[in-house]
């Protein structure tokens, strides 16, 4: 007689049901730290044993002791909401009172235009195009590795983020100074896909099931990565692809050009980001407009940028003029 199957670990619990919802990979690994982070503070007791009670002492603990932000205080907070709620079908309820990481209230480091400008000419292809493309359409790093070759409209001079922060899709602008190395780039990964190159005869990695739905998009032209990966992976299901730049090269590239830069400024891959928010004001554009092209829910984490400017102070001047 054969045995009943195995019960799931909970790890793979976890991986069915943000998969079965379509939560992001970061996301899924993300959600798990936390979560395997909580079994061990509590002595590696299964979450069933567990429950609002010992919830609030973590948190507590990570605020208190651990001296961690608000945004990890809140992401180790969901994650442990939706391993209650949706994995275990045990909603926590009220968690109680708990211990809040202190929010800070820090101004952004930008960059002037022409900071910005001579940073990106410091970097080597591609990351000069995707430095570019985070200045330029106010991308975030994570963003402009996922571009495809669907996503830029030419003619309208648009570009299409899909599946952005919080699973939000968005338009924001083309430069028309990137036009031309965008368009030759574009063709000369067309020319070499056309002739059946060695690099383009593995599939590219495609989201959630549209692999199963239209088995042949991930070697279709339109489908493949603006800024694909030297290397293969394997994806979900196993199958091997080719997936994206990744984003720890840009964000190394980008520090070493900081380096060398000379700017004495913390710079990162975000902080053309916000330069490119700070720089649109400068020149006049509408918060709600700037608001859009960021893809915030919220203006007023957009109007940060006007105290970078010095904007917000009713036209008082300093008594030394």
């Amino acid at each position: 007689m054969d045995s009943p199957p195995s019960k799931p670990r909970l790890r793979e619990q976890v991986t069915a049901v943000m998969r079965t919802h379509h939560y992001s990979i970061r996301t899924e690994k993300s959600y798990w730290y936390w979560i395997r982070y909580f079994i061990r503070f509590n002595e590696l007791r299964h979450p069933l044993e567990l429950g609002a009670a010992e919830v609030n002492a973590f948190l507590t603990w990570l605020a208190v002791e651990r001296k961690v932000a608000a945004a990890t205080q809140n992401l180790a907070l969901n994650a442990l909401v939706f391993l209650y709620a949706r994995v275990l079908q045990q909603p926590l309820g009220q968690v109680g009172e708990v211990v809040r990481a202190k929010r800070s209230q820090r101004i952004p480091c930008v960059l002037t235009h022409a900071e910005a400008t001579a940073l990106i000419a410091l970097l080597g292809q591609p990351y000069q195009l995707l430095a570019s493309l985070m200045y330029g359409s106010g991308l975030r790093v994570v963003e402009a590795a996922r571009l495809r070759i669907k996503d830029i409209d030419f003619e309208r001079q648009v570009l299409t983020v899909h599946d952005g922060k919080g699973a939000k899709d968005r338009t924001t602008l083309l430069p028309g100074s990137l036009i031309t190395p965008l368009l030759e780039r574009k063709q000369r990964m067309f020319d070499a896909w056309k002739q059946k190159d060695a690099f383009y005869r593995q599939p590219v990695s495609l989201p959630f099931a549209l692999r199963r739905k239209y088995p042949n998009a991930g070697q279709s032209f339109e489908w493949q990565w603006l800024f694909p990966s030297s290397g293969l992976c394997t994806d979900e299901d196993g199958h091997v692809v080719r997936h994206h730049v990744h984003v720890t090269s840009i964000q190394k590239a980008v520090r070493q050009a900081v380096r060398r830069s000379g700017l004495h400024k913390p710079a990162s891959c975000h902080t053309f980001r916000h330069s490119f928010a700070t720089e649109l004001l400068r020149r006049g554009s509408d918060i709600r407009t700037v608001q859009t092209l960021l893809g915030h829910a919220d203006v007023r984490t957009t109007q940060i940028y006007t105290h970078v400017l010095g904007q917000g102070f009713a036209g008082v001047v300093s008594p030394l003029g």
